[in-house]
């Protein structure tokens, strides 16, 4: 197990977590492998099927602890949310809007072209620090054609015709993904986006930070007292945490993307940091777990000019930030949603 900053993060495969006390207590077997003081903590990471006590569980729901739960491979199993916290009349409000396609498709329609801007930004950023590296023409002709997507959302009034409009343009982004690899092109090549399990090491990283990321917009968004379960784009299913799937959309390009890309073209995860089961399907290592988490804690540290704040603030609390704006425009503080535009 490893403290990072405020978040423990438990990779030991048959580790339990239980209170002690004031106390996390880590056991591995009979014996108590390392304790934290849970005032220190604001969340609580387990990579580990043997989980963790109910009294650990009611603890951290209590006192506002972000407690998750994955699988040693780094898949998202569950995340204890407690009785529901915040105004309730921004609650329903949310509600009101999630049941109208017009209301719904306006908060949708500034997410989702968030996530193109971004999406034709990093596109840009490569073009601007690696022209000798990558082919500029076909960059700048996918850059294009996200831009003319863009416009096209802005016009749309349902929620379907911005899905097929987004999904057109996260096909052209990613059809460059591979060249963005600079390194290892042996081993880290991207040809599509599969998950469930993922087939290659790059889309096992996407997922892994992929996760860590809808975690943040989740706490994210129960902070401001909106419901995460409740969406505007994602289409509400039992257990699925629809509005923080809508929320982390315009990071993933930006914040998410560009991570992983640093984490292969900087040679920070090797070959070896990576298990290759007999489906196919990838694994990232648990040592590799601990290297990724210690530089996302590292990249949330990093500070970022906010488009609508116009001040510089950490990766960390950009989530924050946004779920921030969102519930103020949901109770008629702002006369639109502002994505964040990362430059």
């Amino acid at each position: 197990m490893r403290k990072l900053l405020n978040v423990l993060y438990v990779t030991t495969e048959d580790a339990y977590a239980t209170l002690d006390g004031d106390n996390v207590a880590i056991k591995v077997g009979d014996s108590v492998a390392a304790r934290f003081p849970l005032h220190i903590l604001e969340g609580i990471y387990i990579f580990s099927y043997a989980g963790a006590s109910p009294a650990l569980i009611g603890r951290c729901v209590r006192d506002h602890i972000d407690l998750v739960f994955c699988t040693p491979g780094g898949r998202f199993l569950a995340r204890p949310v407690g009785r529901m916290q915040g105004n309730v009349l921004l609650r329903k409000e949310q509600y009101r809007i999630s049941d109208s396609e017009e209301r719904s498709c306006r908060i949708s329609r500034n997410m989702i072209i968030g996530k193109m801007m971004n999406e034709r930004h990093v596109l840009e950023r490569m073009m601007r620090d690696h022209p000798d590296r990558i082919n500029t023409g076909e960059f700048q002709d996918a850059s294009n054609r996200i831009k003319v997507a863009i416009g096209k959302a802005e016009k749309q009034q349902s929620r379907d015709s911005l899905r097929g409009i987004e999904g057109e343009a996260a096909s052209t982004y990613f059809y460059q993904f591979d060249d963005m690899i600079l390194r290892m092109k042996d081993s880290f090549y991207f040809h599509e986006r599969n998950r469930r399990p993922p087939l290659d090491r790059v889309n096992a990283l996407l997922s892994y930070v992929y996760m860590m990321l809808t975690s943040m917009c989740d706490s994210a968004l129960e902070t401001v007292g909106l419901d995460p379960y409740v969406g505007f784009m994602h289409t509400d299913r039992p257990g699925r945490a629809s509005l923080a799937l809508d929320l982390v959309e315009e990071f993933r390009p930006c914040l998410a993307d560009r991570f992983v890309l640093g984490l292969i073209n900087n040679g920070e995860v090797k070959t070896d940091d990576f298990d290759i089961q007999e489906n196919g399907s990838v694994l990232i290592s648990a040592d590799a777990r601990k290297k990724i988490q210690q530089a996302w804690q590292q990249r949330k540290q990093e500070k970022v000019m906010h488009p609508y704040l116009k001040e510089k603030i950490p990766w960390g609390l950009v989530p924050y930030t946004q779920a921030m704006l969102l519930a103020r425009y949901i109770r008629g503080d702002l006369d639109g949603y502002p994505p964040f535009i990362w430059r």
